[in-house]
């Protein structure tokens, strides 16, 4: 089957864009039977909002007690009871002797 470019209207924006002939057969190769509905810019976006990643939020960091050397670092998720945090340089010393 031969494929050729497209121009379509993005239903988000609405600014036209191009459905290359290379991304119609990859949409076949996986059995996708609809065009996309949005450019390539709002699909980014709508992935990155419903992933909760954003460049515009920073995030949050929880300050702990490394367990191995005893200085107060932060680090980014929320430790569990039981399972030690280190520090970025006790990290290191750690991943390496495994």
């Amino acid at each position: 089957m031969s494929f050729a470019d497209k121009t379509l209207v993005c239903r988000d924006c609405e600014v036209e864009f191009i459905f290359s002939a290379g991304e119609q057969e990859f949409y076949q190769s996986r059995g996708l039977e609809n065009e996309p509905g949005r450019c390539p810019d709002c699909r980014r976006a709508r992935r990155q909002s419903r992933s909760g990643y954003s460049n515009s939020r920073p995030r949050e960091m929880t300050s702990v007690i490394c367990a191995d050397c005893g200085t107060e670092t932060e680090v980014p998720f929320q430790p569990r009871n039981g399972r030690p945090v280190y520090c970025d340089d006790c990290y290191t010393k750690v991943r390496s002797q495994q």
